[in-house]
């Protein structure tokens, strides 16, 4: 389990490698909200900032070897950004059928991209990393990892110290789990509410339980949040049991409304992923506490293609 060392560790290693995103006081019809725009940041989602803490961590002789990660794209841009920084080879492994705005971005900041189906993007990475000697970055299931995006909370914690509810998006749980624990322990007051789509909730299922639950990758990939159908790990399921308050499922129709509002209200460009944590706020209040509500955009890398027909169903 990582500590508020660990992320205070983190804080100082990312440096101006990733921005201190600002909180963005929203006023909506009477209710007041705070936005931790993640989108913002240099690969457009919050994954910056673990992956550059976890070659940071590295040493030098084994960063210079170069690293091999997988992910469905936002941790893939944020591996071949941080390679990038520290001048290493970096390859990754991304499922077919990711969104090209992502994959497009990977290979520009200069990292080879490998296709695998969903289910068998580990697998191929370890082959990967095995062969060519390289270390594997895993999207979520690393401690400086989890470390790293628990800046975030760190930031919450800084900016609004009173804030009594943090609603962060779920998928392999790596932001959850940092969040949680930055929260947890520097404001006790307040609530950390894990979202997740209602066709990829399985961390709802698996906090009910008390043990993880399974689901199928197939029955996963029906959400149009391609970044949360990721499912957690021993690792984060371990924080997530011990942070989080409970989960909030989201519709695909209300992610889509929030990406709606988040553009024209609040001018920030979500992904699917990026809007549950607004869509939780704008559609399930009963399930939320009163008081100060901080909802992290996670990212913003969405199709053109996509984000236009969503916009466009507003005037339908």
């Amino acid at each position: 389990m990582i500590t508020i060392d660990d992320i205070r560790a983190a804080a100082d290693r990312i440096g101006d490698k990733a921005v201190h995103t600002p909180l963005l006081r929203q006023v909506w019809d009477g209710r007041e909200l705070w936005l931790k725009p993640e989108n913002l940041q240099p690969v457009g989602a919050f994954k910056v900032r673990g992956a550059v803490n976890a070659l940071a961590a590295l040493d030098e002789t084994t960063r210079a070897r170069g690293v091999v990660s997988y992910s469905s794209g936002n941790h893939a841009q944020a591996v071949a950004y941080a390679a990038r920084q520290f001048d290493v080879p970096a390859t990754i492994v991304v499922q077919e059928g990711a969104p090209e705005v992502k994959v497009a971005a990977t290979k520009a900041y200069g990292a080879q991209v490998v296709e695998a189906p969903m289910a068998e993007r580990s697998a191929v990475a370890h082959r990967l990393a095995e062969r060519l000697d390289r270390v594997i970055i895993a999207p979520f299931d690393h401690a400086d990892v989890i470390a790293g995006q628990g800046t975030v909370g760190l930031e919450i914690a800084e900016d609004l110290p009173d804030v009594r509810t943090v609603l962060v998006p779920v998928s392999g749980g790596g932001l959850a789990s940092g969040v949680g624990v930055a929260i947890t322990t520097l404001c006790p007051n307040a609530r950390v509410i894990g979202v997740e789509p209602e066709l990829a909730g399985d961390t709802a299922e698996s906090l009910r339980a008390g043990r993880l639950v399974r689901w199928d990758p197939a029955d996963r990939a029906r959400t149009i949040a391609d970044g949360l159908r990721a499912e957690p790990s021993q690792l984060t399921f371990a924080h997530l049991r011990a942070t989080l308050d409970g989960v909030v499922t989201v519709t695909e129709d209300e992610i889509r409304q929030a990406m709606r509002v988040l553009a024209t209200r609040a001018k920030l460009v979500a992904e699917p992923s990026g809007a549950v944590s607004t869509a939780a706020w704008l559609f399930h209040q009963h399930e939320l506490p009163a008081g100060p509500t901080v909802a992290i955009v996670s990212g913003g890398n969405v199709d053109a293609r996509l984000l236009a027909e969503v916009l466009t169903e507003q005037t339908q």
